[in-house]
Formats: structure tokens, C-alpha cells, sequence
């Protein structure tokens, strides 16, 4: 009689234990010759040496499922403990899988655009417009990269600029006080990473999130950094940002150009840096549009309605210069 600990290091024990331990009991009951004791993401085990190998041979594949996958249900615990592969529904160009096992799938064809030059290319940019899936698509794909230790941390900043409001003296300590600005991308990683083990990720700076004014001085290496918002960028922070890549690092930078709230007199970063690096190898600009919305539906009417009025305004605006321009000529011939 021998005793072992196997500690669930991917994973959510939650996830792995099922609702009310169901997967745990099942599992006992397909070693009862072992005794078996889970606490926390530490499962003990006591019995023949012999049965303890298959057994921990097993769990290390169910956590595997587990990690890649963000769910095990009962008969996928069957199937690997009798030695048969599980069956997996057939998910296609599947990114990554949600906290609640559903794939992430590319949901357009600039999105599928998107997956298929982060493979090919180690800085990307990905401009379009609101709900059109960039930054979601650019968050699954680094939380793909960190579940097959591609890398070993993902690095997420937004330049903290309002959008036409001022917030204020916010209190708290300075997570407090610039998390309003990065909840967007919060959001996204609650959805692909179960709740405990995102907190671990976070505590362990696994996954960091931070300003763009935190950036100056590092050098980012194994890691996919992500820069959204990147039109709110002037044009010395968007520098200063890409030119801190490092070795086996890939750079998504996502942006909006209908959604600038610089001051005026400030030209977006974002702006500059399309004009100054096309051409340059090993950089892939996508551009999604209204037909990669995934948002609801209004949303897709909403930005057509505006993209008219900005039409209509520039068109007036034409029409007014030139009325302008002809009135200044009439002038200097009398």
C-alpha cells in the first residue's frame, strides 16, 4: 500500500469535481480498490502501486480534457478510464472553449481572417468597428496560446482615455482607480477562463492588465500582448508600445477609427502607424466592417446610420466651402 498526491495544476477543481462531486464519486466508483480523497486541487490517493499508476495516468488525462475543453462530463470520464477516446463533437476553426464548454468560433470571415494571419505573422493589426469581434477574437486566441504554453503570460493595456466624459478622482488603490477602463477585457477573459483559476492567472501575473503609461521601459518576451482601443494612441505611445516586443512574442493591436476621443488637437497614433508600417514584413493589418458585427442586430443599424450622417455632413460640408470659395472670387473681381 503506497499513498500519492496528484495536484490539478490547469485547471478549476470545480469544473473537474463536477456539480456536487459528481465526476469525483464517479471516478471512486471505477477505483474501488483505491481510496480516494480530494480536497482543494490536491486529490489523495491510497491503495495497490500497480492500480495507482492507471489511476493517476487517468486523472492526468481527464485533467488534460479538462484544461482544453472547460468541462468534463460522465461519459468522457468513462470513455478515457476504459482506454476509448472520447467522443468530441466536430467544432471546425473552435479558438478556444468558454467557461461553459462551448467552442469560440470565428463568426465571420474577417474574424476567421484574423486566426488564420496570427498564425503566420507575430504583429497584427485588427481595425473595425464596434461589435465586430476584433478584441474578442484577439483575447481568445492569447488565451489559446497560454492553455498550449506557447507562452507564459498574456499582457492586456488600453490607453485610459474617457470617451467624452471625465470620471474624475476615483477612489481606491491604482487597480481601483484604472479598472473602469479595462472591464471590456475583464469580460472577455471571464468568459474563457473559469473564475478561480483566472484569479490565480491574475495574482500570479500569469494575465496582466494595465495602462498603456505602465508599458515604458519593459521588454514584453513569451507573450501575447494586446493593445485595444489603439485609436485613442497618440502617436509617441503607439510607438513606445510596439517597439517593446520581445523574443516568442506576438502583438494584436485592435482599434476603431469612428470611436477616436483624443482632443482635437492631437493626430491618433493609430492613424500614423497604419501609413508608416504597411509593407513591412511580419506585420498584418485586418480590416473588419459592419458585416462582422456580432453584436444584436440594432447595432449593425446604428453604425450604418451614423457612417450616412458622417456622409451627409461632408457632403454639406463640400457643398458650403465651395459656395465659400466662389463668394470670396465674386469679391475680388468687383
Amino acid at each position: 500500500m503506497i499513498e500519492k498526491h496528484i495536484v490539478l495544476e490547469d485547471i478549476d477543481p470545480v469544473i473537474f469535481y463536477g456539480v456536487n462531486n459528481v465526476n469525483m464519486k464517479m471516478i471512486q466508483a471505477l477505483y474501488p480498490k483505491l481510496k480516494i480523497v480530494a480536497r482543494g486541487n490536491v486529490i489523495k490517493v491510497l491503495g495497490d502501486e500497480e492500480e495507482m499508476c492507471a489511476f493517476e495516468e487517468n486523472i492526468l488525462a481527464l485533467e488534460k480534457h479538462c484544461a482544453q475543453y472547460n468541462s468534463l462530463k460522465e461519459e468522457v470520464i468513462l470513455d478515457i478510464v476504459k482506454g476509448r477516446s472520447p467522443q468530441i463533437e466536430k467544432t471546425g476553426d473552435t479558438i478556444v472553449f468558454s467557461v461553459t464548454g462551448k467552442p469560440i468560433v470565428p463568426r465571420s470571415e474577417n474574424q476567421l481572417r484574423l486566426v488564420q494571419e496570427y498564425e503566420k505573422n507575430d504583429m497584427l493589426f485588427a481595425i473595425g468597428p464596434a461589435g465586430s469581434g476584433k478584441t474578442y477574437t484577439a483575447i481568445a486566441l492569447a488565451v489559446r496560446s497560454l492553455k498550449n504554453k506557447e507562452i507564459k503570460k498574456i499582457i492586456l493595456s488600453r490607453p485610459a482615455v474617457e470617451a467624452g466624459e471625465k470620471l474624475g478622482f476615483l477612489p481606491g488603490d491604482m487597480k481601483d482607480k484604472i479598472d473602469p477602463y479595462l472591464q471590456p477585457l475583464y469580460d472577455a477573459l471571464q468568459d474563457m477562463i473559469p473564475a478561480a483559476k483566472l484569479k490565480e492567472y491574475m495574482e500570479l501575473n500569469v494575465i496582466q492588465i494595465a495602462p498603456l503609461a505602465f508599458m515604458r521601459g519593459r521588454t514584453l518576451n513569451d507573450a501575447v500582448v494586446i493593445l485595444d482601443e489603439a485609436q485613442n494612441t497618440t502617436t509617441q505611445q503607439i510607438k513606445m508600445f510596439l517597439t517593446r516586443m520581445g523574443m516568442n512574442t506576438k502583438m494584436i493591436v485592435t482599434g476603431d477609427m469612428t470611436q477616436i476621443d483624443l482632443p482635437s488637437s492631437q493626430t491618433s497614433g493609430l492613424i500614423q502607424a497604419l501609413k508608416i508600417l504597411k509593407g513591412v514584413k511580419g506585420i498584418s493589418f485586418i480590416e473588419l466592417n459592419k458585416k462582422d458585427i456580432v453584436r444584436h442586430k440594432l447595432v449593425t443599424r446604428i453604425v450604418e446610420a451614423y457612417e450616412k450622417f458622417e456622409e451627409k455632413q461632408k457632403t454639406l460640408h463640400s457643398c458650403h466651402s465651395g459656395r465659400s470659395e466662389k463668394s470670396e472670387n465674386i469679391k475680388r473681381i468687383y
